[in-house]
């Protein structure tokens, strides 16, 4: 039982660098105690880090400690003398099966504290003294313990290889650099060390500045989100008020409403937080890769580091050609305008346009930028169902094939008196409001213009401010035999392109694209506009003496 107390004693009052007992004892702020020379010389090596740590717990201080001596512990010390005992290693201060074994111990081996890349040897902290003591050894270089020191002498010549050889990028000795490798582009490894070292910065600072852009694309969608949930449960709120209206009549259609935009709202909810999921996981690999190169570019031994960094240097592009942009549009508001249609007009509702009100939940498209498509197959994935208004269509446009065309008559139609009536100019409307990615073709004959307004474009006159093409509120696109002509607020736009009786039309409403394209064998681009759609879109036709439009059944 003396035997473990004394024992406990001296490991107690032992130095964890030097394994002896503590000679002038010092105790850091962690409250370890050492040597006052073992640990002063352990922070002469950390000098260029300008961190200092506590060899047992790695508790880290930015200013360099000042050391006193622990009184206590040097009468406490000085007495366990005194008995004749003296501190032996503990087990865990022998190098194992994976540590790096000093290379003088005779016996059983102690763990290296330091390797030197001039020696290529390892010492434990009592063989390692000499290169803090002795002038010539003070100026070796010492690195954390390393297995790999013989990865730094040349096979050839049996020389440390202290150059690099662009050319060859490898790792040569001042012979090869005069012998295989004359005529080379060689520099000291701690050049070639320094250049790929500043690349490393570079490299990192493109990493945190991705992490920057990531992490604000992931602020934009949370606040995205919550603009969804706001607009969602405004627009249930007030729909539900309107039906409160009209409780007795309504009741199946309030709850149908409800919960469109429920279902709306979770289906786009849940895309937003799938992609901020994966943009988060981006930020998660970008940190690791940072991580690493900072460990990388820590390193000491310039051949270690050369032999990692091809394998560490290289960052995989992202997945994402830009980062998110967030426009700002109205959500589920259309719901709440629809349902005070329907408190102002119950019966024309009910029996006529109930399907309308579903119609104007809109598409919150909130995700990544989508590529434009490419080809007509793609192009027809957004293809959309659309007819034209009857109360839109002047009176001397004849609709037909189920109001997909309109066909200008000499004779008006008998057309009842409706406000959304174009009086004047031979244009109609269609019945469907577009939002998100939209494409349709128009098939025509004579000269028609193909566009897309605001619903709230003026009925009346002649002038611009009814007229496709002629004020702010519509953009159109003019065909007939002799070409193609774009216009959007009385200016006039020639395209060319090849002629053809058939042209597409895609819209991206959230991005604020609209493309016009000539439709033969393949697809030619005549104009796009990049611009933002405040509101909603219906396509329109304008027919002209001997014209006709029709809208193409694609699906």
């Amino acid at each position: 039982m003396a035997q473990k107390g004394a024992k406990l004693d001296q490991e107690t009052f032992s130095c964890s660098i030097c394994l002896d007992l503590l000679k002038d004892p010092v105790t850091v702020p962690c409250g370890h105690s050492y040597c006052m020379k073992c640990l002063q010389s352990y922070w002469d090596t950390e000098d260029e880090k300008k961190l200092y740590s506590c060899p047992q717990c790695r508790q880290t201080f930015t200013l360099r400690p000042v050391l006193l001596r622990n009184t206590m512990l040097a009468v406490l010390v000085e007495e366990l003398k005194k008995s004749g005992l003296q501190a032996a290693p503990a087990d865990h201060c022998y190098a194992g099966a994976e540590d790096v074994a000093c290379d003088f111990c005779s016996g059983r081996k102690l763990k290296a504290q330091k390797s030197c890349l001039q020696c290529l040897a390892s010492y434990c902290q009592n063989h390692l003294q000499p290169h803090f003591e002795v002038a010539p050894l003070k100026k070796h270089k010492l690195v954390e313990p390393s297995k790999r020191l013989q990865e730094n002498v040349c096979s050839r010549h049996d020389e440390v290889m202290k150059m690099f050889c662009r050319t060859d990028q490898q790792s040569i000795c001042y012979l090869c650099s005069v012998d295989e490798h004359k005529g080379h582009d060689t520099v000291s490894a701690a050049a070639e060390r320094a250049e790929r070292q500043r690349e490393l910065e570079v490299s990192r600072q493109n990493i945190q500045k991705r992490i920057q852009d990531t992490e604000k694309d992931v602020k934009l969608l949370q606040q995205e989100a919550e603009a969804i949930n706001r607009s969602a449960d405004k627009a249930v709120e007030d729909s539900q008020e309107i039906f409160t209206q009209l409780i007795c009549l309504m009741k199946k259609q309030r709850s149908d409403v409800a919960q469109q935009v429920r279902s709306q709202q979770e289906s786009q909810v849940s895309q937003v937080k799938e992609l901020e999921e994966k943009l988060r996981q981006e930020i998660a690999e970008l940190k690791r890769k940072d991580g690493e190169l900072q460990t990388l570019s820590q390193t000491q031994d310039h051949n270690q580091f050369l032999h990692d960094y091809p394998s560490l240097s290289a960052l995989r592009q992202p997945s994402r050609s830009s980062s998110i942009h967030i426009r700002p549009l109205r959500y589920f508001e259309d719901v709440t305008a629809a349902v005070s249609a329907v408190r102002d007009k119950l019966q024309d509702i009910l029996t006529e346009t109930w399907t309308n009100i579903s119609l104007t939940v809109t598409e919150v498209d909130v995700l990544l930028p989508q590529p434009e498509p490419k080809t007509r197959e793609e192009f027809i994935r957004y293809s959309c169902d659309i007819t034209l208004d009857p109360n839109t269509a002047n009176r001397y446009l004849l609709l037909s094939d189920g109001n997909r065309e309109a066909t200008l008559m000499s004779k008006p139609q008998s057309y009842p008196s409706h406000p959304d009536r174009f009086n004047d100019c031979f244009q109609v409307l269609s019945r469907e409001s577009l939002t998100g990615r939209c494409y349709w073709e128009v098939e025509w004959r004579g000269g028609v213009f193909v566009a897309v307004a605001y619903k709230n474009i003026s009925r009346t006159g002649f002038g611009n401010e009814c007229g496709f093409g002629y004020n702010d509120k519509s953009w159109a696109l003019h065909s007939d035999y002799s070409g193609y002509n774009f216009w959007y607020n009385s200016v006039q736009t020639p395209l060319s392109g090849p002629l053809s009786s058939r042209v597409g039309v895609y819209l991206d409403h959230r991005a604020g694209i609209l493309s016009f394209y000539s439709i033969s064998a393949t697809m030619t681009l005549l104009h796009r506009v990049h611009t933002t759609f405040t509101q909603p879109l219906h396509a329109g036709l304008w027919v002209g003496i001997g014209g006709t439009a029709e809208l193409c059944k694609l699906t």
